[in-house]
């Protein structure tokens, strides 16, 4: 029980601000620093994807650890790997 319904009133009441400020929740929302990637980090994801492509490897995601993983597997076997089919080009 918050302190405006121990000072005022223990019940909620419709028309009441004070009541309706307590039932009020906060949250970071979009401001969470750990979900938002930074620019540089995005820029390079896209740079590493853009460069796979360009030598006809297809990831299977444009994350950096799928564009790494399709690029690791095309230099191994000298082939394009194709991330979605999992065939070679």
């Amino acid at each position: 029980m918050n302190l405006h319904q121990r000072q005022t009133h223990p019940e909620y009441v419709e028309d009441c601000f004070g009541c309706k400020i307590g039932t009020l929740e906060m949250g970071v929302g979009d401001a969470n620093s750990k979900v938002v990637m930074s620019n540089s980090k995005w820029d390079a994801e896209l740079k590493a994807y853009r460069n796979a492509r360009a030598q006809g490897i297809q990831p299977s995601g444009t994350s950096m650890a799928k564009v790494q993983e399709a690029v690791r597997i095309s230099d191994k076997v000298g082939k394009a790997f194709d991330g979605n089919t999992g065939t070679f080009v």
